[in-house]
């Protein structure tokens, strides 16, 4: 008994560990920056039922020549400034991590077309140990942002 104890643990110890990464996406919106706009973005909450950290570190989409992770910082003079965002999103085990207007978001550059209300955006999500997430994300113009309406920059 004690041997088949010690073989059991030893097998434990040499399997490498499994990501119980369970991501799901709550509450997508997409919307472009304006009226004929050639850049438009994404947000959603990334809940992350799983036992270990993940990280959000791609999104694709027809929708856009170029799309990209992005978040805002606060450059020279106060401006907030868009920036690529190469490392991703952590998304922490039991957890939400929210892309919003005005933080962390998807980034549509070079839009294919436009994007009208009501309109549906499919976008991959390529996470480290979740792998590729696919959602549909409705378009909606008319959502408010909680935020004022500061001076932005995108880099």
């Amino acid at each position: 008994m004690k041997r088949i104890l010690i073989a059991a643990l030893a097998v434990s110890f040499a399997m490498p560990a499994l990501a119980d990464s369970e991501i799901s996406i709550q509450d997508p919106y997409a919307r472009a920056a304006g009226a004929n706009a050639m850049a438009g973005a994404a947000f959603f909450g990334i809940m992350n039922a799983g036992d270990e950290d993940d990280r959000l570190i791609g999104a694709a989409s027809d929708i856009a020549k170029r799309v990209e992770l992005h978040t805002h910082i606060e450059g020279e003079n106060g401006v907030m400034q868009m920036v690529h965002v190469e490392e991703g999103f952590v998304v922490p085990a039991g957890a939400m991590h929210t892309l919003k207007r005005g933080g962390d978001h998807v980034m549509f550059m070079g839009l294919n077309d436009t994007m009208a209300q009501g309109d549906v955006v499919t976008v991959t999500l390529t996470f480290e140990k979740a792998g590729d997430v696919t959602v549909d994300i409705p378009v909606d113009l008319e959502r408010q942002s909680k935020m004022g309406n500061g001076a932005m920059k995108h880099q």
